[in-house]
């Protein structure tokens, strides 16, 4: 089922051999009512992985679901005034009872918009401004950093009443499972197409933070199209560990719909630890997950990984590219003879997964598999035009799983969007119905598959009195397993050393945004006649200097 491509008035089109019908439902109804679904009322859909005791059946989650969808309904006005209106962040860790709150937002008319465990209290505020959202639902780990933020963010002191502790669900003084409220079916595709139920922040390509707009029809996608490829697995039980941010697609997608919608179970860890990653793989027979390079690395190189993977038939990565000898190296230690790491790509704008390699395909030559079905793509150039098939160019995709754009931003719009064609900005090839990414045509940075949006940076080094000028871009660990951000200046070193800057820039954002490619001195940033960064001269002198040392 390899991409095929056609020559047309349109110019040259990829597509996968086939398409998937994908129903005319909301989420909840395809995951909770209809057959498509795997799960019956008496499956275990999510349970915690320090202790399986607690967890959720369909029937149980069916039943919190309606009591928070009422608990939503009457404490906060949610939905009230109608549907896709209502933005409700979320900071949390991983949790098992987190779905209920996922599936009673987007029950009661809400837009569920995580934001990451990590993000600092600036970093949370500037969310919730962006995203105008009514409450914010904490648990105790961000409970700090949730009322600084919303402080910072306007709403008074202590978040003047919208920020709820809820520890994976709202709180006993607001639940009250006697009221229950159902959820609004929703069957017109033109409603489905063009609702918004999740917004996730991604900084997309390149610059600051944008909100992604995802509606039903991508979510009910992105679980119908890659989940009906995987059912055609014989003898297949879907059984996955919760270990990545449910802030990004990969936890969204990956935990709250897609193991409801193959009738398995996800065990949740609060965040991911190695030894407990191995520990709960073996205890729970895990069949099935999606994680990035660094963790494959990890099972590579690690000695004690043994047995822990014995069960697994299904290895995906994503997020960064996966190396030959390592991808054989983790596949070596991985289930049996047939399960061999494949490679997926996507972005948040198209809600997870745009390509995934079929049953009964493998690949060890570095592509990311062939596009899913019901998607379309082109590769084009710098201006626009379609390259012949095995050039590079810019990757442009169009279909179900492509997003309704980002909030409220039209400038942004307008840059990514050419009538349905979305603009990825990554640079990809296409052999043997295969793609190939080959580069990113923007400047996002990507540490351990999360993103770092250098304008951002660069945005809060120029706030410092002390440096006149910034540039950051991505630089190769020595191992070349990871990119990390590294800091050019403009400053005096009489003022402000490297390490002040690095400890400047620690406080001020999250773990996965620090300043571990460096910081480097310039008399002047290399920019074009316009102001442009040249990014390309700074690459070079980055490879003078060698990769970063961690």
């Amino acid at each position: 089922m390899a991409t095929t491509v056609e020559r047309t008035s349109d110019g040259i089109i990829y597509k996968a051999a086939k398409t998937y019908p994908v129903p005319d439902v909301d989420l909840l109804t395809l995951l909770f009512d209809t057959d498509h679904s795997l799960a019956n009322e008496d499956t275990t859909i999510h349970a915690s992985a320090a202790d399986p005791s607690l967890n959720l059946t369909v029937s149980r989650a069916r039943g919190l679901t309606q009591a928070t969808i009422s608990a939503l309904r009457r404490h906060f006005d949610i939905g009230s005034n109608g549907a896709g209106k209502d933005i409700v962040s979320v900071i949390s860790t991983g949790n098992y009872l987190l779905p209920v709150l996922f599936y009673g937002i987007i029950g009661a008319g809400g837009v569920f918009s995580a934001a990451s465990a990590a993000n600092t209290a600036g970093e949370l505020s500037k969310q919730l401004q962006g995203a105008e959202s009514r409450i914010l639902i904490c648990v105790e780990a961000t409970k700090d950093v949730a009322v600084r933020a919303t402080e910072e963010a306007g709403w008074g002191p202590s978040g003047a009443g919208r920020v709820v502790q809820a520890d994976g669900k709202l709180g006993p003084n607001l639940i009250d499972e006697s009221q229950k409220l159902p959820w609004s079916k929703i069957t017109d595709p033109k409603v489905l197409e063009y609702s918004l139920a999740v917004l996730i922040y991604s900084s997309g390509t390149t610059g600051l933070p944008k909100g992604v707009m995802l509606s039903h029809r991508n979510l009910v996608s992105e679980a119908v199209i890659p989940g009906d490829m995987l059912k055609q697995r014989p003898n297949f039980r879907y059984r996955t560990l919760a270990h990545l941010p449910v802030a990004h697609i990969a936890g969204i997608q990956g935990y709250l719909i897609n193991p409801f919608y193959m009738g398995g179970t996800a065990y949740w860890m609060p965040r991911f630890d190695f030894s407990k990653f191995l520990e709960y793989n073996k205890k729970y027979a895990i069949t099935s997950f999606f994680t990035v390079p660094p963790i494959y690395l990890l099972i590579a190189k690690t000695p004690h990984v043994t047995d822990q993977f014995k069960t697994l038939q299904v290895a995906i990565s994503g997020a960064a590219p996966l190396g030959k000898d390592l991808q054989h190296a983790a596949s070596a230690k991985l289930g049996g003879p047939d399960c061999f790491i494949t490679q997926t790509w996507g972005l948040s704008e198209t809600t997870g997964s745009a390509t995934v390699m079929p049953y009964g395909m493998t690949d060890d030559t570095g592509s990311v598999s062939p596009l899913i079905p019901n998607m379309l793509a082109r590769i084009v150039d710098d201006d626009g035009k379609d390259v012949e098939p095995g050039k590079p160019g810019e990757v442009l995709v169009s279909g179900p799983v492509v997003c309704k754009g980002y909030y409220k931003n039209d400038a942004a719009n307008a840059e990514a969007f050419t009538g349905s064609w979305f603009h990825t900005g990554d640079i990809a090839e296409f052999r043997n119905g295969l793609f190939y990414i080959v580069d990113r045509k923007k400047e996002l940075i990507k540490y351990k598959g999360l993103q770092v949006a250098p304008a951002e940076l660069e945005a809060l080094l120029l706030s410092h009195e002390d440096i006149l000028d910034a540039a950051v871009i991505g630089v190769l660990t020595e191992d070349g397993t990871n990119e990390v951000p590294r800091a050019y200046v403009v400053a005096d070193q009489k003022k402000i050393s490297g390490e002040q800057i690095r400890e400047f820039v620690k406080r001020n954002v999250a773990g996965h945004k620090q300043l571990r490619g460096g910081v480097v001195f310039l008399d002047a940033i290399p920019k074009s006649p316009s102001g442009k960064i040249l990014r390309k001269d700074l690459r070079v002198l980055a490879k003078r200097e060698g990769g970063a040392k961690l």
